[in-house]
């Protein structure tokens, strides 16, 4: 390193015009992180395939019927038959529509909760013991509940998908504020910074990775709750179409709707995890 900074500086001063030259490193460094990603994305198709493989194998060597595991190929063809009858991109539409909105109506209230609970140990004596308990009772169980306040249209769906995603988020993001370095506050502090001078420009920026996080699994939990919400009275969705192909024992369908909701989740974290590093670059 004291080599190659000496040899720079050399340069600079027998340039008469004072400019560095630039060095490759840069481009190595590209290199080497392009081939990075290309390594870790390759990586992380391999357990695909082999899985992919291992359905070819057992469909088709005897072992087990064509109702209990169709192929690949019999699953292709059942998604053909759906866009041909103009039902698949109905089902995905809704389900995609009701996990945005229980999701952005969720971690709304999970980050407004959160915060308080986070920032105020009187707020946090109050309302955690409630929600901890709450968090426990599973999903099914709100169905009815839902269904006697609610009717059997969109609102107890959306509620529903909005409850699972309230609680990883109002956990992350009170736990994030709650342990923030009290060093932190204090030079805060020293710069005369108070109560929301102080949550803005210290507080956020010291939990913004840990709300980041709870956010992701907030839009997790949201899609493990829309099967559950699906099963209100529903006649679209991939929750009722997951449940309806196993009524009448179309097993292509059913892992068609499993293989959907895989692709989307995993998109819709894609798509959170971009936001999240665009966002915490700004922090």
């Amino acid at each position: 390193m004291a080599v190659s900074i000496a040899g720079t500086a050399s340069e600079s001063g027998g340039n008469s015009s004072g400019s560095v030259p630039s060095a490759p490193v840069p481009v190595a460094v590209a290199r080497r992180r392009w081939l990075s990603r290309t390594l870790g994305l390759s990586a992380g198709l391999v357990l695909p395939a082999l899985l992919f493989a291992l359905w070819q194998w057992a469909s088709t060597n005897g072992s087990l019927s064509r109702s209990q595991l169709p192929t690949p190929a019999s699953v292709l063809d059942a998604a053909g038959e759906l866009v041909d009858r103009g039902m698949l991109w109905t089902h995905v539409t809704i389900t995609l529509q009701r996990v945005l909105i229980g999701f952005a109506i969720g971690a709304t209230i999970g980050l407004l909760v959160g915060s308080l609970v986070g920032l105020s140990r009187a707020a946090s004596r109050l309302l955690s013991p409630l929600v901890q308990s709450l968090r426990a009772v599973p999903s099914l169980a709100w169905v009815p509940l839902l269904v006697l306040w609610m009717g059997i249209y969109e609102s107890p769906k959306v509620t529903l998908i909005a409850i699972g995603a309230f609680f990883p988020v109002f956990t992350t993001v009170s736990a994030g504020f709650a342990h923030v370095d009290q060093k932190l506050i204090e030079v805060g502090r020293a710069y005369g910074l108070r109560s929301w001078s102080l949550a803005t420009g210290v507080l956020l920026p010291a939990a913004a990775p840990t709300i980041a996080a709870g956010l992701r699994l907030g839009l997790a939990q949201s899609w493990l709750f829309v099967v559950a919400a699906e099963l209100i009275a529903s006649s679209k969705g991939l929750g009722f179409l997951l449940i309806d192909s196993q009524n009448v024992l179309r097993t292509d369908i059913l892992i068609l709707s499993i293989i959907l909701l895989a692709i989307l989740g995993k998109t819709s974290d894609f798509l959170l995890s971009l936001a999240e590093r665009r966002v915490l670059r700004w922090v």
